[in-house]
């Protein structure tokens, strides 16, 4: 009988410890964030230049032709040939859906970077735009487009290096016989600052007007004219980071006690430090490949999840996952039709400029709701 109930205990906590992220709260972030998502997916494939019905659309989603084709999804994951299909479904699946797929991706990663540098800088203020990776990356991309046009090709692969070299230059200013999450930040303002007046300085050397709108569509984020390659480029990655957050997240709970207690534990602050901000500036990089610098997402996303789920880095990292993905597909479809619901017109408003707009309202209530902001 003892025995069966040291098993039977040993199997709870075993449970607990998989299962014990999944409540209530999260249950309802899962599915309203799933809501959003498919609500702004359904609106994404409706409308467009070639007009087609709601069910229609749909229609089209569901075509069993494609959805289970391994022909089709050969075609959309590795660049194979695309197979017979009629024209709606060539749309939707080949021009609409693709954008929400990138939209989700992009989000997710945000969401899951900031909320890590969160952890690793102690500081509820922290995110890639604070810490220098968004500069980096915006910098290379004007210098590519203003001095090396030639490399304009490999303007994905240019943005995520330069997010990475950037940090790298954050963590050596901060460097102190060690680093501190206070010094992390501080020297993220400073690279930030600093790079994003050599990206003002850059734009009185562009001569043609071309580079200067695909220079500021890149520095504010955009999806347009985004489709498979792109989520063939950013879902390797956004895999590999993810995983690796979700692995992390007993780490990144420990961090948050403070360096002295995670030392007592017998954390390697440092290294783990380091190697939690590789995975982070990973995610912000993929996100900065496909759809240049959206900002506040990475700032505003672990507030929001963290206000529903609490504090729990195993809950914060799976509901960053949802809640990213809801808020960019939701801006997203702000940015493709905002403009003609407003004023009838067909053009399109950069995804970084409808962030920022429900972003920054949000932030100020959280800053005018909270007694204390900063360390968390």
């Amino acid at each position: 009988m003892a025995s069966k109930s040291v098993t039977e205990t040993v199997a709870t906590t075993r449970r607990d410890r998989w299962l014990g992220w999944f409540d209530g709260s999260m249950f309802t972030l899962i599915v309203g964030s799933l809501a959003v998502i498919v609500g702004g997916a359904l609106v994404q494939v409706s409308f467009g230049a070639f007009s087609m019905t709601i069910l229609e659309a749909w229609q089209a989603v569901f075509n069993p032709n494609v959805l289970f084709s391994l022909q089709a999804w050969d075609a959309f994951l590795f660049g194979g040939e695309l197979p017979e299909m009629n024209k709606r479904s060539l749309i939707v699946w080949n021009i609409r859906l693709p954008r929400v797929f990138v939209a989700a991706l992009v989000g997710m990663n945000l969401a899951v970077s900031g909320a890590i540098f969160q952890a690793v800088t102690r500081n509820e203020l922290a995110s890639p735009f604070i810490l220098g990776v968004s500069s980096g990356a915006g910098l290379m991309i004007l210098l590519t487009l203003v001095v090396f046009s030639g490399l304009s090709a490999f303007l994905p692969l240019i943005a995520a290096v330069g997010g990475a070299l950037a940090f790298l230059i954050v963590y050596a200013i901060a460097w102190k016989n060690g680093t501190s999450p206070v010094r992390l930040v501080l020297a993220g303002v400073i690279v930030g600052t600093v790079f994003g007046s050599l990206q003002t300085a850059l734009f009185f050397f562009a001569d043609d007007i071309g580079v200067v709108q695909s220079a500021i569509a890149w520095t504010t984020g955009s999806l347009t004219g985004t489709d498979w390659e792109q989520v063939r480029m950013a879902l390797p990655w956004t895999a590999v980071a993810m995983l690796l957050a979700l692995l992390s997240s007993r780490q990144l709970n420990v961090l948050l006690l403070g360096e002295s207690t995670a030392k007592s534990l017998g954390m390697s602050v440092e290294k783990v430090r380091f190697a939690l901000s590789g995975v982070a500036v990973l995610a912000a990089a993929a996100s900065i490949a496909v759809a240049g610098i959206v900002g506040f997402v990475g700032l505003i996303v672990p507030h929001m999840v963290r206000n529903i789920v609490g504090s729990d880095y195993r809950k914060l990292v799976i509901g960053c996952m949802f809640a990213g993905p809801a808020l960019m597909v939701g801006a997203d479809v702000g940015a493709r039709l905002g403009m003609s619901v407003l004023t009838g017109a067909d053009s399109q408003i950069p995804v970084g400029i409808v962030t920022g707009l429900v972003g920054g309202p949000y932030f100020l209530y959280l800053m005018r709701k909270q007694d204390k902001m900063g360390e968390i």
